[in-house]
Protein backbone atom coordinates (compact mmCIF):
# COMPACT_ATOMS: atom_id res chain seq x y z
CA UNK A 1 0.00 0.00 0.00
CA UNK A 2 1.26 3.54 -0.75
CA UNK A 3 0.11 5.09 2.15
CA UNK A 4 -2.86 6.85 -0.15
CA UNK A 5 -6.56 5.99 0.24
CA UNK A 6 -9.20 7.67 -1.99
CA UNK A 7 -12.72 7.36 -0.70
CA UNK A 8 -15.60 7.61 -3.07
CA UNK A 9 -18.98 7.51 -1.82
CA UNK A 10 -21.68 6.57 -3.59
CA UNK A 11 -25.34 6.37 -3.51
CA UNK A 12 -27.29 4.34 -6.47
CA UNK A 13 -24.65 5.60 -8.78
CA UNK A 14 -25.14 2.46 -11.19
CA UNK A 15 -24.63 4.70 -14.31
CA UNK A 16 -21.86 7.29 -13.27
CA UNK A 17 -19.82 5.12 -10.80
CA UNK A 18 -18.20 2.87 -13.67
CA UNK A 19 -17.18 6.06 -15.98
CA UNK A 20 -15.72 7.47 -12.82
CA UNK A 21 -13.49 4.87 -11.69
CA UNK A 22 -12.16 4.40 -15.51
CA UNK A 23 -10.73 8.24 -14.82
CA UNK A 24 -9.42 7.34 -11.71
CA UNK A 25 -7.43 4.77 -13.29
CA UNK A 26 -6.06 6.86 -16.11
CA UNK A 27 -5.19 9.56 -13.82
CA UNK A 28 -2.38 7.27 -12.67
CA UNK A 29 -2.72 8.09 -8.83
CA UNK A 30 -0.84 5.19 -6.34
CA UNK A 31 -3.81 5.17 -3.91
CA UNK A 32 -6.62 2.64 -2.68
CA UNK A 33 -9.42 3.13 -3.95
CA UNK A 34 -12.51 2.89 -1.72
CA UNK A 35 -15.73 3.13 -2.77
CA UNK A 36 -18.65 3.21 0.15
CA UNK A 37 -21.88 2.05 -0.80
CA UNK A 38 -24.47 3.99 1.31
CA UNK A 39 -26.80 1.38 1.45
CA UNK A 40 -27.80 1.51 -2.62
CA UNK A 41 -30.54 -0.46 -4.14
CA UNK A 42 -28.83 -0.96 -7.42
CA UNK A 43 -25.69 -2.61 -8.88
CA UNK A 44 -23.31 0.58 -7.22
CA UNK A 45 -21.55 -2.14 -5.59
CA UNK A 46 -21.08 -4.80 -8.11
CA UNK A 47 -19.93 -2.64 -10.55
CA UNK A 48 -17.29 -0.76 -7.64
CA UNK A 49 -16.33 -4.62 -7.32
CA UNK A 50 -15.40 -5.08 -11.26
CA UNK A 51 -13.82 -2.02 -11.24
CA UNK A 52 -11.24 -3.48 -8.56
CA UNK A 53 -12.14 -0.96 -5.86
CA UNK A 54 -12.43 -1.81 -2.20
CA UNK A 55 -16.09 -1.66 -1.69
CA UNK A 56 -18.12 -0.70 1.81
CA UNK A 57 -21.35 -1.03 2.61
CA UNK A 58 -23.73 0.43 4.48
CA UNK A 59 -26.84 -1.87 5.19
CA UNK A 60 -29.37 0.83 4.63
CA UNK A 61 -28.91 4.68 3.41
CA UNK A 62 -27.34 6.57 5.99
CA UNK A 63 -26.45 9.93 4.70
CA UNK A 64 -23.50 11.60 2.80
CA UNK A 65 -21.31 12.52 5.63
CA UNK A 66 -21.56 8.93 7.04
CA UNK A 67 -20.51 7.40 3.87
CA UNK A 68 -17.36 9.52 3.85
CA UNK A 69 -16.68 8.87 7.90
CA UNK A 70 -16.86 5.12 7.31
CA UNK A 71 -13.95 5.44 4.95
CA UNK A 72 -11.92 7.91 7.02
CA UNK A 73 -12.22 5.17 9.33
CA UNK A 74 -11.29 2.36 7.30
CA UNK A 75 -8.24 4.54 6.02
CA UNK A 76 -6.90 5.39 9.63
CA UNK A 77 -7.21 1.25 10.16
CA UNK A 78 -4.86 0.57 6.66
CA UNK A 79 -2.68 3.33 8.20
CA UNK A 80 -3.04 5.43 5.56
CA UNK A 81 -0.71 8.82 5.64
CA UNK A 82 -2.98 10.85 2.85
CA UNK A 83 -6.65 10.84 1.52
CA UNK A 84 -8.64 12.03 -0.93
CA UNK A 85 -12.15 11.85 -2.07
CA UNK A 86 -14.04 12.82 -5.11
CA UNK A 87 -17.52 12.41 -5.26
CA UNK A 88 -19.04 9.14 -7.52
CA UNK A 89 -21.68 11.72 -10.16
CA UNK A 90 -19.34 12.68 -12.53
CA UNK A 91 -18.75 16.19 -11.40
CA UNK A 92 -15.27 15.90 -10.05
CA UNK A 93 -12.31 15.22 -12.53
CA UNK A 94 -10.18 12.50 -11.50
CA UNK A 95 -7.35 14.09 -13.21
CA UNK A 96 -7.12 16.92 -10.69
CA UNK A 97 -6.77 14.21 -8.03
CA UNK A 98 -2.72 14.49 -7.98
CA UNK A 99 -2.21 18.43 -7.59
CA UNK A 100 -4.52 17.88 -4.29
CA UNK A 101 -2.51 14.89 -2.90
CA UNK A 102 0.76 16.78 -3.38
CA UNK A 103 -0.36 20.11 -1.91
CA UNK A 104 -0.75 17.75 1.12
CA UNK A 105 2.34 15.45 0.71
CA UNK A 106 4.23 18.49 0.53
CA UNK A 107 3.51 20.07 3.61
CA UNK A 108 1.27 23.13 2.25
CA UNK A 109 -1.64 22.33 3.79
CA UNK A 110 -3.23 19.68 6.20
CA UNK A 111 -6.72 19.88 4.56
CA UNK A 112 -6.69 21.29 0.74
CA UNK A 113 -10.30 21.49 -0.86
CA UNK A 114 -10.71 21.57 -4.68
CA UNK A 115 -12.33 24.92 -5.66
CA UNK A 116 -13.71 25.51 -8.98
CA UNK A 117 -13.99 29.03 -8.47
CA UNK A 118 -10.42 29.76 -8.87
CA UNK A 119 -10.20 30.34 -12.54
CA UNK A 120 -10.09 26.85 -13.47
CA UNK A 121 -12.81 26.09 -16.19
CA UNK A 122 -16.30 28.16 -16.34
CA UNK A 123 -18.56 25.82 -13.40
CA UNK A 124 -21.61 27.80 -13.53
CA UNK A 125 -23.89 27.72 -10.65
CA UNK A 126 -27.53 28.86 -10.38
CA UNK A 127 -28.36 31.86 -8.95
CA UNK A 128 -29.88 30.68 -5.38
CA UNK A 129 -26.82 28.20 -4.70
CA UNK A 130 -24.36 31.46 -5.57
CA UNK A 131 -26.08 32.97 -3.23
CA UNK A 132 -26.10 30.32 -0.49
CA UNK A 133 -22.39 30.11 -0.85
CA UNK A 134 -21.62 33.47 -0.93
CA UNK A 135 -23.39 33.52 2.68
CA UNK A 136 -21.76 30.91 3.67
CA UNK A 137 -18.29 32.37 2.35
CA UNK A 138 -19.06 35.36 4.22
CA UNK A 139 -19.45 34.00 7.81
CA UNK A 140 -16.66 31.83 7.36
CA UNK A 141 -14.64 34.60 6.91
CA UNK A 142 -16.30 36.51 10.13
CA UNK A 143 -15.10 32.81 11.87
CA UNK A 144 -11.50 33.42 10.18
CA UNK A 145 -11.69 31.25 7.05
CA UNK A 146 -10.94 32.63 3.47
CA UNK A 147 -12.73 29.55 1.09
CA UNK A 148 -14.06 30.60 -2.05
CA UNK A 149 -15.69 27.39 -2.48
CA UNK A 150 -16.97 26.11 1.11
CA UNK A 151 -19.57 23.19 -0.39
CA UNK A 152 -16.72 21.61 -2.75
CA UNK A 153 -16.40 17.65 -1.57
CA UNK A 154 -13.23 17.28 -4.09
CA UNK A 155 -10.63 17.55 -0.90
CA UNK A 156 -7.68 16.03 0.34
CA UNK A 157 -6.28 15.39 3.89
CA UNK A 158 -3.12 14.46 6.07
CA UNK A 159 -3.88 11.59 8.84
CA UNK A 160 -4.34 14.73 11.27
CA UNK A 161 -7.32 15.36 9.51
CA UNK A 162 -8.70 12.06 9.57
CA UNK A 163 -8.05 11.76 12.96
CA UNK A 164 -10.38 14.77 13.93
CA UNK A 165 -12.90 13.88 10.80
CA UNK A 166 -13.54 9.82 12.74
CA UNK A 167 -14.83 11.73 15.96
CA UNK A 168 -18.55 11.62 16.86
CA UNK A 169 -19.12 15.21 16.15
CA UNK A 170 -19.00 14.59 11.90
CA UNK A 171 -22.60 14.96 10.77
CA UNK A 172 -23.57 12.04 9.33
CA UNK A 173 -25.72 14.43 6.40
CA UNK A 174 -23.90 17.56 5.15
CA UNK A 175 -20.46 17.72 6.16
CA UNK A 176 -19.42 20.99 4.70
CA UNK A 177 -17.97 24.53 6.06
CA UNK A 178 -19.00 23.32 9.51
CA UNK A 179 -16.16 20.69 9.24
CA UNK A 180 -14.15 23.44 8.11
CA UNK A 181 -14.43 25.53 10.71
CA UNK A 182 -13.61 22.10 12.65
CA UNK A 183 -10.45 21.70 11.54
CA UNK A 184 -9.44 25.04 11.77
CA UNK A 185 -10.09 25.02 15.11
CA UNK A 186 -7.81 22.22 16.11
CA UNK A 187 -5.20 24.47 14.30
CA UNK A 188 -4.81 22.70 10.47
CA UNK A 189 -4.03 24.22 7.58
CA UNK A 190 -6.53 24.85 5.43
CA UNK A 191 -6.38 26.05 1.64
CA UNK A 192 -7.51 25.46 -1.71
CA UNK A 193 -6.27 24.83 -5.14
CA UNK A 194 -8.15 25.67 -8.48
CA UNK A 195 -9.73 22.80 -10.13
CA UNK A 196 -12.06 21.99 -12.98
CA UNK A 197 -15.22 20.39 -12.13
CA UNK A 198 -18.53 19.40 -14.20
CA UNK A 199 -21.70 20.71 -14.02
CA UNK A 200 -23.32 17.17 -12.48
CA UNK A 201 -25.33 14.67 -14.74
CA UNK A 202 -28.72 14.79 -13.09
CA UNK A 203 -30.26 16.83 -10.51
CA UNK A 204 -28.76 16.79 -6.82
CA UNK A 205 -30.87 15.55 -4.35
CA UNK A 206 -28.69 16.44 -1.35
CA UNK A 207 -30.29 20.20 -0.90
CA UNK A 208 -33.51 19.91 -2.61
CA UNK A 209 -36.76 20.72 -0.84
CA UNK A 210 -37.27 21.31 2.96
CA UNK A 211 -33.45 19.51 3.14
CA UNK A 212 -32.30 22.78 1.46
CA UNK A 213 -33.88 25.28 4.26
CA UNK A 214 -32.57 22.54 7.16
CA UNK A 215 -29.19 22.86 5.69
CA UNK A 216 -29.08 26.48 5.72
CA UNK A 217 -30.08 26.53 9.25
CA UNK A 218 -27.63 23.90 10.17
CA UNK A 219 -24.74 25.98 8.27
CA UNK A 220 -25.54 29.42 10.01
CA UNK A 221 -25.70 28.03 13.27
CA UNK A 222 -22.30 26.08 12.77
CA UNK A 223 -20.55 28.87 11.48
CA UNK A 224 -22.00 31.58 13.60
CA UNK A 225 -20.82 29.58 16.81
CA UNK A 226 -17.66 28.77 15.13
CA UNK A 227 -17.20 32.96 14.46
CA UNK A 228 -18.37 33.52 18.09
CA UNK A 229 -16.09 31.68 19.47
CA UNK A 230 -13.25 33.11 17.47
CA UNK A 231 -14.27 36.60 18.59
CA UNK A 232 -14.63 35.97 22.17
CA UNK A 233 -11.28 34.42 22.42
CA UNK A 234 -9.62 37.62 22.57
CA UNK A 235 -11.57 38.66 25.20
CA UNK A 236 -10.91 35.68 27.26
CA UNK A 237 -7.41 35.41 27.00
CA UNK A 238 -7.65 39.77 28.41
CA UNK A 239 -9.62 38.33 31.10
CA UNK A 240 -6.82 36.18 32.20
CA UNK A 241 -4.94 37.10 35.60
Amino acid sequence: MSGRVLVIPAYEEEARLGAVLEGVARAGLDCEVVVVDDGSRDATSAVAARAGACVLRHPFNLGYGAALQTGYKYALLRGARTVAQMDADGQHDPAELAALVLAVERGEADLVVGSRFLGRGAYRMGALRTLGRRLFQGIARLAGLAISDPTSGFQAMNRRVLEIYARDFFPTDYPDVDVLLAAQRNGLRVEERPVRMHEGSRASTLHGGLRSVYYVYKMLLSTWTAARRRAEAPAAEARRP
